[in-house]
């Protein structure tokens, strides 16, 4: 009886590792929010480092998060680098390419709580007054990661960030 459970179990834990296995091997979380206002007022704050505690829900996840910013003040060339606590991580981001009031392109990369290198863009698509602003994230998936993602949705926990950004950004601009 007990090795008939253990065999059942073992091929259980079998299935879930290949099943894990046949996951994609890359992601892509992606949202968009429309804007009432020119992408030329937009564009300032996501291309400048400096004006992202103005909107970005990750700025809030550590008040001590120790934050260095080089490079160029911004567009290409313009890097931040922040070391905070758990929620926060360790990591850094490099503006790679940048698009008057189009393209903001990041890339970046991960050290803790888990090590990850993404991209990033920010595409700002105007429609009269209006723009819309996409902020899409692609990356890898190692082995692990598609492993978690059967037991949480990713484009669901990093999309509600990006979703608030969005929202923070609005409020920014539209005020």
């Amino acid at each position: 009886m007990l090795a008939t459970i253990l065999i059942i179990l073992l091929a259980i834990i079998a299935a879930v590792l290949v099943y894990a296995a046949t996951r994609a091997n890359d992601f892509v979380v992606s949202r968009s929010a429309g804007i009432e206002a020119p992408a030329e007022a937009i564009f300032p704050l996501i291309n400048d480092f400096r004006r992202w505690p103005t909107w970005s829900p990750y700025e809030k996840l550590d008040p001590e998060m120790k934050r260095t910013l080089s490079g160029a003040e911004s567009g290409k060339g313009a890097a931040y680098a922040w070391q905070g606590n758990s929620k926060a991580g360790v990591g850094r981001m490099e503006i790679t390419n940048s698009v008057p009031s189009s393209l903001v392109a990041l890339k970046l990369d991960f050290e803790k709580p888990f090590r990850a290198n993404n991209t990033v863009d920010f595409t700002l698509t105007p429609s009269g007054e209006n723009t819309t602003v996409t902020w899409a994230m692609r990356g890898g998936r190692p082995f692990i990661a598609k492993l978690m993602g059967l037991f949480m949705n990713f484009d669901t926990l990093i999309g509600k960030d990006f979703e608030a950004g969005l929202a923070n950004l609005k409020r920014a601009v539209e005020k």
